[in-house]
């Protein structure tokens, strides 16, 4: 019962889109409910309980620091003050997002490459490490088994995460996996239909501490903050 967290950017709780896309997955990571899903036109004999599993356990987000767990020299509160004061260090900024196909998976993007998301990401990457516990031998063999490369390795042996720095590409995951190119095509053109309101100009102006009380529970939101740092 060694719990996790996890930085992640996510919309207030009041936000349509968080409320559309708590909607879409089935559950609020704000109040840890369930949500009535929305009935699309395209979806027919689709099981979006399997389509969105692991998507709704971790909650309507983008990673920003992977999950960890604390170093046994920290604690909750010492994370939230840092988190604090980290969100002091970045001013709210504005990016085109989308709906599109991230590999196998679907999700919102960024339409384009954002310096403010890659320096705010780069920040809670390196600022928050000193509270991550190092590695268990389980999460590291889970990762390494996978055959990545001697970068990621690094990366991941360093900062407890592969896809990082340079490799770090700003997702909001909608669903699972889906091998089928056609299938794939058919839900992409369903959820850029039923998400096209927020295609476009996104304001990013908060952060997230998400935690998970045991590996088996879902991801619940415990602190969001908004970035009041400088305009540039």
């Amino acid at each position: 019962m060694i719990p996790r967290y996890a930085i992640y950017y996510a919309p207030r709780e009041v936000h349509p889109l968080s409320q559309m896309a708590s909607a879409w997955l089935g559950r609020d990571a704000f109040t840890n409910t369930v949500c009535d899903r929305p009935v699309l036109e395209g979806l027919d004999g689709i099981n979006l309980d399997q389509l969105t599993q692991d998507a709704r356990h971790y909650g309507f987000h983008a990673t920003l620091k992977a999950p960890f767990e604390l170093h046994p020299e920290q604690d909750e509160a010492g994370l939230l003050l840092a988190f604090k004061a980290l969100t002091t260090r970045h001013a709210p900024f504005q990016a085109d997002i989308q709906v599109a196909a991230l590999g196998p998976f679907l999700a919102f993007v960024l339409a384009m490459d954002s310096p403010q998301m890659q320096a705010l990401h780069t920040d809670c990457v390196v600022a928050l490490d000193g509270f991550r516990a190092p590695l268990s031998e389980f999460d590291l063999k889970r990762r390494l088994h996978s055959g990545i490369s001697q970068r990621h390795e690094s990366q991941l042996r360093e900062f407890g995460y592969p896809y990082i720095f340079d490799d770090f590409r700003f997702h909001m995951t909608l669903t699972e996996r889906i091998p089928d190119q056609a299938r794939r095509a058919q839900v992409l053109a369903v959820l850029q239909d039923h998400f096209q309101a927020f295609a476009g100009p996104h304001k990013f102006e908060t952060l997230a501490v998400f935690k998970q009380g045991a590996r088996d529970e879902p991801f619940t939101i415990l602190d969001l903050q908004s970035l009041t740092g400088p305009s540039l």
